[in-house]
């Protein structure tokens, strides 16, 4: 399916988001029913669509808390993602600890989580859910699997989904309305100043081996961007 992008979108804007803008939205609305002041919790915050979700509940009024992984230029990342509209970001080794008691005073439990990494992370960050709230698994960035308590279940009544945007759009693919819906109103959010593309670098499309190269190293966060 072949979607026209209006001009007036930014070209790097434009560039991503057929994907990951696309999937933060989704999962936004699809699984639960939030209102404004209610919150989202998500790992792997700093990636493509950890940040749309950031920028879209934020023009909804809701709170996210965002898990990322401890690294050298930790302040920087907290300090970018908060400029984005983050009301939280923690490691993933703060989940553990009794100051994500302090969160929950000015911001109610989660009542979905978005988890794109897997293993250790998502059982903690599972545990800061409401009860009967949803954890949408998108990726498996530890390549370990998602570890559910059996209390979480029992006592909680977590629900436990998936989502994958190729399939999405393969179940919509007669449905043109909601298609073109959902990309109007990602174009509504980047005109108001509202969702703007991911950190890009730029590489001439000549030096791709660079890009690719570059997109494999540990701790980037940044796109890789072919320009014709």
């Amino acid at each position: 399916m072949l979607l026209k992008v209006p001009s007036d979108i930014p070209v790097l804007c434009a560039a991503t988001l057929s994907v990951n803008p696309c999937t933060a939205l989704r999962m936004l609305t699809d699984f639960e029913t939030l209102a404004p002041g209610d919150s989202v919790i998500q790992n792997a915050a700093n990636s493509g669509v950890g940040q749309a979700v950031i920028q879209i509940a934020r023009a909804s009024g809701i709170k996210t808390i965002n898990v990322v992984r401890d690294r050298p230029d930790l302040p920087q990342l907290v300090e970018r993602l908060m400029a984005l509209g983050a009301d939280h970001v923690v490691t993933e080794e703060m989940l553990r600890k009794p100051e994500m008691k302090d969160i929950f005073k000015s911001t109610p439990k989660p009542r979905l989580a978005l988890n794109c990494v897997g293993g250790k992370s998502t059982t903690e960050m599972l545990r800061h859910l409401q009860p009967k709230g949803t954890m949408v698994t998108y990726g498996g960035m530890a390549k370990q699997p998602v570890m559910v308590p059996v209390s979480a279940f029992i006592f909680r009544d977590v629900r436990l989904r998936g989502f994958w945007m190729t399939q999405w759009r393969k179940d919509h693919m007669q449905d043109q309305e909601s298609v073109a819906g959902m990309m109007d109103s990602l174009c509504q959010l980047i005109r108001r100043g509202q969702l703007s593309a991911p950190a890009c670098t730029e590489v001439p499309l000549q030096d791709y081996r660079a890009a690719l190269e570059a997109s494999m190293k540990p701790f980037v966060s940044s796109k890789q961007i072919l320009l014709l």
